[in-house]
């Protein structure tokens, strides 16, 4: 208990990528930008999914789920970025550090888990078509009990790591060279022993990552052989469309998470941070892109609801 009071008092310091103010004008802008990117495209995707009610289907249900996903995601740690990007104080309080970090993992997790349901999603609409929306297998229940269970688990893991954090202390200088507050980060910064937190890091993120990772694997290994068995190339190609947008994502997330997370404790260093901007930064932004790129009931509701305010005005 001593070491968790001890840090209650405390503040860190997210001094962020850069410390030269020339450098930190030019990442404000950059990330201000990549922000309002990623804020209207997954609001714009949230608003064509519920508008439409052509889109009310499984997949785009998830997909809905995915855009809040990441829009809450970069709301939970670009505008603190920003505001330290601007502000000669770059102090962040412990509680606010931890809250940070819970939404942090939490939301990494729940998108993680999303995109798995979103590949048992495409399982069930080409390899058994005849059953899709049925009460058997994509019911709107199941839909909704999938997702409530995709981020009870998520909420779960996010609390699990911040309270086993409650237990680390801190002492000495407390500047996080980093954007946010990470695990890794503030590990590196604790002098107490946290053997058992990384390894707890370990086990637990191993299971809530990689077994989401190994279900879409199968499903993907039963969708292409399913593929492969359709004669008509025309058919074979519309199926594949309809899988290559979750295949762009998935490869996007795991990709730049892989380049941070499977680091060692000891050699995570500054250059990590880069890879750390991808998932936090890119990744959240290019999702939209992707999946709104080849999509033409994507194309066709984006159109009537970007249409609608030009409308009323010609109307008026």
């Amino acid at each position: 208990m001593h070491g968790a009071n001890q840090s209650e008092g405390s503040e860190f310091l997210l001094l962020g990528i850069s410390e030269r103010p020339e450098q930190q004008r030019v990442l404000f802008w950059m990330f201000l930008s990549m922000y309002l990117v990623t804020v209207v495209g997954n609001v714009l995707i949230v608003l064509a999914i519920s508008s439409d009610s052509r889109l009310h289907t499984p997949m785009y249900f998830f997909l809905a789920n995915l855009s809040f996903t990441d829009l809450f995601f970069v709301t939970n740690t670009i505008p603190k970025m920003l505001v330290n990007l601007q502000s000669q104080n770059k102090a962040i309080s412990y509680a606010g550090c931890l809250t940070q970090l819970y939404f942090l993992v939490s939301l990494v997790a729940l998108d993680n888990l999303i995109l798995a349901v979103m590949a048992y999603d495409r399982y069930v609409a080409i390899c058994r078509p005849l059953h899709y929306t049925t009460a058997m297998t994509m019911s709107p229940g199941l839909c909704i009990l999938l997702i409530t269970l995709c981020w009870v688990l998520s909420a779960l893991y996010g609390l699990l790591l911040t309270l086993l954090m409650t237990r680390v202390t801190f002492c000495g200088p407390r500047k996080i060279h980093y954007i946010f507050c990470e695990m890794y980060v503030l590990l590196r910064l604790a002098c107490s022993n946290t053997h058992i937190v990384h390894t707890v890091l370990v086990a637990t993120g191993c299971f809530i990552f990689f077994t989401p990772l190994g279900f879409m694997i199968m499903s993907y290994v039963c969708i292409v052989r399913a593929i492969l068995r359709i004669p008509s190339a025309s058919k074979k190609y519309k199926a594949f469309s309809t899988c290559a947008s979750h295949l762009g994502a998935v490869s996007l997330f795991y990709g730049t998470l892989g380049m941070v997370y499977l680091q060692l404790l000891h050699t995570y260093s500054l250059k990590d941070s880069v890879a750390t901007v991808m998932y936090a930064v890119v990744t959240p932004m290019m999702n939209p892109f992707i999946y709104s790129l080849r999509n033409k009931d994507m194309h066709g509701a984006l159109g009537s609801l970007l249409g609608r305010p030009f409308q009323r005005l010609k109307l008026g």
